[in-house]
């Protein structure tokens, strides 16, 4: 395994680099102030357009999709230091390149499983970055962490699939250019398989009996910048059968082709949002003084900055090791270590970042340092795309099969 950066990585790595320290750092706050003047908070700050149309001009776009027809061409192993780089700025980064969840996975999925006249309809406005799209999976009612447990119905109708169900946590949905979801529900819910009773449709948003009810706040968070999350009720929406996405019965299938990308790219931003507390504990550190000196030269900050290194180390390690091996042997060759970045990066990263508001003190849990919203975010991850419960379950099972 060789993790050195080739030249292409380390061309765009610099670029990035640059684009972040005169683009974005700067706009944090700016963006901060313009949202505060909107008349509706799902609206886009200014400063965001702005950088769209920059990091579009450098060629910042577009950066986590490895297909070179509609994407850069990256491996897992190139992407990994840009999403790191990205993840320093979790909420504007990698919205402003185009690389933010829920699109990137949406858009994963339209390349390759949507047909011709999905990916020209849908695909093709997200790639350029004229409309915002949502993944409706997870649902209020059952335990989302067994995808199987949806309850969510897809009925055929003639020519057209009928859909009943409520959903929430829907990423992106609140965003007023979100115009399209995939949504996950069952077509034959009294199937033999319980793994293939699940399919996945098209569903516009202005589409009659669609509404979306409601913003949900995470830890007190709207998440404005990707589009927020949202309760959304299907109450006999019709679209044609022609917004199956793949095959009747390969819902599961796509979620899981769907999942696999997206917890790798949580896990190498997770890692740069660790940077940046890390960053900042030592500029804080350097910078005030207690009990008489400064907080520098206090034993438990040592501690705590020198734990913290080596955790982050430890975690890039094991995720550049996953990236390489769903390069080299796919992703259901790297399911064991995909599991394992899941389960051990958001919780270091919570860890870390606990130790960076608690040196910021009272400054460490307002709206002045982005620690507490890195917080907020970073434990989210715990139980988004799967709860960590779930994959240790999953990977113990595959340790004790040797043994049985």
């Amino acid at each position: 395994m060789d993790f050195s950066f080739d030249a292409r990585t380390e061309e765009l790595r610099g670029r990035l680099l640059a684009f972040m320290d005169e683009h974005v750092y700067p706009a944090e706050a700016v963006a901060h102030e313009q949202r505060e003047r909107l008349t509706s908070p799902w609206e886009t700050v200014p400063v965001v357009e702005e950088l769209k149309a920059e990091a579009r001009r450098q060629g910042l776009w577009n950066l986590f999709l490895p297909d070179s027809e509609y994407g850069a061409g990256l491996t897992n192993l190139q992407y990994a230091p840009l999403a790191e780089i990205m993840g320093r700025s979790p909420q504007l980064a990698p919205t402003v390149t185009n690389c933010a969840a829920p699109d990137t996975g949406n858009m994963e999925v339209l390349t390759q499983f949507g047909d011709e006249q999905q990916r020209k309809q849908w695909l093709e406005p997200l790639l350029a970055g004229e409309i915002r799209s949502a993944f409706a999976m997870t649902e209020p009612d059952v335990a989302s962490s067994d995808a199987t447990n949806i309850t969510t119905h897809i009925r055929r109708d003639g020519d057209e699939y009928v859909i009943t169900g409520r959903k929430w946590y829907i990423s992106g949905a609140m965003h007023p250019d979100c115009k399209i979801f995939i949504v996950m529900g069952k077509t034959d819910p009294d199937g033999a398989d319980i793994r293939r009773q699940q399919s996945m449709v098209l569903v516009p948003r202005d589409t009659p009996g669609v509404t979306v009810e409601r913003a949900m706040q995470v830890f007190g968070y709207e998440d404005h910048y990707h589009g927020g999350h949202a309760e959304v009720i299907f109450d006999e929406a019709r679209v044609p059968v022609s917004h199956l996405v793949g095959e009747e019965g390969g819902g599961f299938a796509i979620a899981q082709a769907r999942l696999g990308p997206g917890r790798i790219h949580h896990c190498m931003r997770l890692i740069g949002m660790a940077e940046r507390a890390i960053e900042l504990m030592c500029r804080r550190a350097v910078s005030r003084n207690a009990f008489g000196k400064a907080l520098a030269q206090q034993g438990v900050v040592h501690n705590w900055i020198a734990d913290a290194r080596v955790t982050v180390e430890q975690l890039r390690l094991l995720v550049l090791k996953t990236a390489w091996l769903m390069d080299t042997v796919g992703n259901r060759g790297a399911h064991t270590e995909i599991q394992a970045i899941k389960i051990a990066t958001p919780r270091a990263v919570v860890g870390i970042l606990d130790k960076a508001i608690q040196l910021h003190g009272a400054g460490g849990v307002s709206q002045d340092f982005p620690l507490a919203e890195l917080y907020a975010g970073a434990r989210t991850l715990m139980i988004a795309d799967g709860p960590d419960e779930v994959h240790q379950r999953s990977l113990a099972r595959r340790e004790l099969k040797r043994y049985l």
